[in-house]
């Protein structure tokens, strides 16, 4: 298991079990809304850090497990193509990419609920998975059908475009996981093009 790989996984496992000690976390550090509201007596709102602190909290134990395999699965390949200072960064710029498109459909929807979870990182992961291993076979698991990696991404990203327009899918933050998988695009494309930190991408 590559080190940062490793290293977000215990960092995301240790902060559930501080969230389990202490439910009130998500009240500072989820992702809320722009402006100002009292939620079961506590005053919320966005705060700048909770573009990167929502991803370190989880709705559950489905929830963590489920993003800690995706996160296993994707993030230990794409860090050995990266290299661990640049997978950071890339974790990290899908993460706030993803809090970013999640904060503008909240705002302007005009609800009030907080965002939590991995998902936008892991979102990203799996795009940089397909366009680095296109053709390696993944495996759906509702149906169970294997596909290349490249198909995987598109079939995912275009389920989540429909269930985030049709909103049928209601407490999944959709648009949030799109966002990651933009974040994630348009860094790829900024390092393959010659920006900054060049590298054999």
């Amino acid at each position: 298991m590559p080190p940062v790989t490793l290293a977000l996984l215990f960092a995301n496992g240790a902060m559930f079990l501080l969230q389990l000690a202490l439910p009130g976390l998500p009240y500072a550090f989820g992702l809320w809304p722009i402006g100002s509201w009292r939620v079961n007596g506590v005053r919320v709102g966005f705060e700048f850090w909770q573009l990167l602190t929502y991803a370190f909290l989880h709705g559950g134990t489905l929830h963590l497990l489920f993003n800690m395999f995706a996160l296993w699965m994707f993030g230990g390949p794409i860090e050995r193509v990266f290299g661990g200072p640049r997978y950071l960064l890339y974790y990290f710029v899908c993460v706030v990419s993803a809090g970013i498109t999640q904060l503008a459909v909240s705002t302007l929807g005009g609800m009030v609920y907080v965002t939590i979870g991995a998902s936008g990182g892991v979102f990203g992961l799996l795009l940089a998975y397909g366009m680095y291993f296109p053709h390696t076979r993944i495996m759906l698991l509702f149906p169970p059908i294997p596909m290349p990696a490249r198909v995987f991404v598109v079939v995912f990203a275009l389920l989540e475009l429909v269930l985030g327009v049709t909103g049928s899918s209601e407490g999944i933050a959709h648009f949030a996981h799109l966002g990651g998988m933009a974040g994630g695009f348009v860094m790829i494309r900024y390092w393959r093009s010659g920006g900054t930190m060049r590298g054999p991408l």
